[in-house]
Parts: C-alpha cells; structure tokens; sequence
C-alpha cells in the first residue's frame, strides 16, 4: 500500500529535479493524482500559475546569458556573459582534469547527474 509519505516524497524528488524533462513531468502529475484520489480530505494546493524562474524557458529574461553569484573569480569572470561563449572553455576543461584526475572528473559528473 502506497503511504502518504511514500507520495509526498516522491513528488518532493521531482519537484526538486534540476533540469525536469516531460518523463518527470508526467511522474509528478501521477503523483499527485494518486495522492489527491487516496488522501481526498488532504487539501493539496497546487498553483494554478507557475512562478516564472530565470533562465528557464518561459522566462522573459535572456536565458542565454549566465547569472551566477558568487565571491570567486571563477564567478567574475562568466557573469554576464553567454552561455555558448562559456561552454566551449567548460569543456575542455573537464577533458583536461578527465586526463589528469579521473577521480575528480567522475565526482563532478555524478554531482551534475
């Protein structure tokens, strides 16, 4: 049996996703159509209106360009600046340290999966 916890946990997980495809999507939208068909007498509120976030696609903001804080050099250096002109420099950095340090280069893939 499918507990109330087990639901809101699940949904909390796709909730969460840092880049969400169409599969997470659907999972949520299940999730919460099992729980509101189990748990009727639980309100769930769900906001007709999404918040729109930068750098996703609804956004009206320029979703090419980086917006990231932080006190580091690292962040200076590519704020504001796009994310093509980025990428390249990103890329054959991990190549580099994948050479060097495969230790370090798996890390950082399993922390961007």
């Amino acid at each position: 049996m499918i507990t109330k916890q087990d639901l809101d946990e699940a949904i909390m997980e796709c909730t969460g996703k840092r880049k969400p495809d169409a599969n997470t999507c659907v999972k949520l939208a299940a999730f919460y159509t099992i729980r509101q068909n189990l748990f009727p007498s639980d309100d769930v509120e769900i906001d007709p209106m999404p918040k729109f976030e930068e750098n996703y696609s609804y956004s009206n903001s320029n979703t090419n360009e980086i917006q990231f804080s932080s006190d580091s050099e690292f962040a200076d250096a590519v704020n504001g600046r796009s994310i093509d002109e980025i990428m390249p420099i990103i890329d054959e950095l991990m190549e580099t340290i994948k050479v060097i340090n495969p230790r370090l280069y798996n890390g950082v893939m399993r922390r961007l999966s």
